[in-house]
């Protein structure tokens, strides 16, 4: 069988054999996956159209929308075919495409998670210094930074797992998840992409670390505030930041030391679901809808004067606007 992944592909795990828990399945991730790209897409329009949103911390924002995006799209779509066709294949370049962008997606996330934590720390600890240190040129080559090195990060180990050899085409996941994929191996060379996986999450747990030393930092620096209001204020642009990225790393934490401690198939596909899905879902309520600032401009562009006042009047024309 070791050449069976490159003719006919894998066979990815079933949520279910019985027809009416498929369909439930393709119903509940069709709804997640809708909520998930409608919010961070209404992210994306809003901090792209209102001129005051044009900020450090928003322009982060919306590279965080579209990353979401990116990664549920990555696998979602593929496992509600599978389960409303009644199907399980996956061609092995789908399997290779989920490995690359998923690896993609998912260091920008952490990246950009860890950037907006140095925004907030400058913002709140060194007011007096924000527009010179988080200025357009700094933000903008942070990103280019934050994509370049996601892209060189996901051609690592997608290289690094697909050259081993697979003595088996059945992925115990909904998904062609890396760590599952090694278990499939018949050579070697795995240990390659198990080092390469045991480097990134000491990288992983660093930008985590980096996170709570930065937050420790600010709310001692909150605490010391003289205004109630300033101090809530702060603390409500904190504490969410802090709720996402500790889902997010100790539900990906779980998914990835799973299989070492053979813990079950049934907790595996849970915990992995919810650090795949539902923080890219959570992060449009939990960063966006509690801020007053996006809070108006989401009014603002769902209303139809504004709507008139943006966009441009030959569209309004060949739309039927007076």
């Amino acid at each position: 069988m070791n050449n069976l992944t490159f003719t006919s592909g894998f066979l990815l795990l079933e949520f279910s054999q019985i027809r009416e828990l498929q369909i439930l399945h393709f119903l509940v991730f069709l709804g997640l996956y809708l909520i998930t790209v409608i919010g961070n897409l209404l992210i994306i329009f809003v901090i792209a159209l209102d001129h005051h949103l044009h900020a450090p911390m928003y322009f982060f924002l919306m590279n965080l929308a579209i990353s979401d995006i990116g990664s549920v799209s990555v696998i979602q779509p593929k496992s509600m075919v599978n389960s409303i066709m009644n199907n399980r294949p996956i061609s092995y370049g789908e399997c290779v495409s989920q490995v690359f962008f998923f690896f993609l997606f998912g260091c920008a996330d952490i990246t950009v998670l860890t950037i907006m934590a140095h925004d907030r720390y400058v913002a709140i600890c060194n007011p007096l210094q924000y527009e010179a240190v988080m200025n357009k040129g700094a933000c903008i080559q942070m990103i280019i930074i934050t994509w370049i090195t996601s892209i060189l990060y996901a051609v690592l180990h997608t290289s690094g797992t697909f050259s081993i050899t697979f003595c088996s085409n059945r992925v115990d996941q909904f998904f062609c998840e890396v760590p599952k994929l090694l278990k499939l191996s018949c050579s070697d060379l795995y240990l390659v992409e198990v080092g390469l996986l045991v480097f990134s999450w000491i990288s992983v747990f660093g930008c985590f670390v980096f996170i709570i030393v930065t937050y420790v930092w600010i709310l001692t620096a909150v605490l010391k505030m003289p205004s109630e209001q300033g101090r809530h204020k702060a603390l409500s642009t904190c504490l969410p930041h802090l709720l996402v990225v500790s889902l997010l790393m100790f539900t990906g934490l779980f998914a990835y030391i799973g299989p070492a401690i053979n813990s079950s198939s049934g907790m595996d596909v849970v915990f992995t679901v919810i650090y795949t899905i539902l923080p890219p879902m959570l992060n449009p309520f939990i960063y966006s809808m509690r801020n007053k600032e996006i809070q108006t401009a989401l009014r603002k562009l769902l209303s139809l004067k504004h709507f008139c006042d943006t966009v441009p009047r030959y569209i309004q024309k060949s739309l039927g606007f007076p």
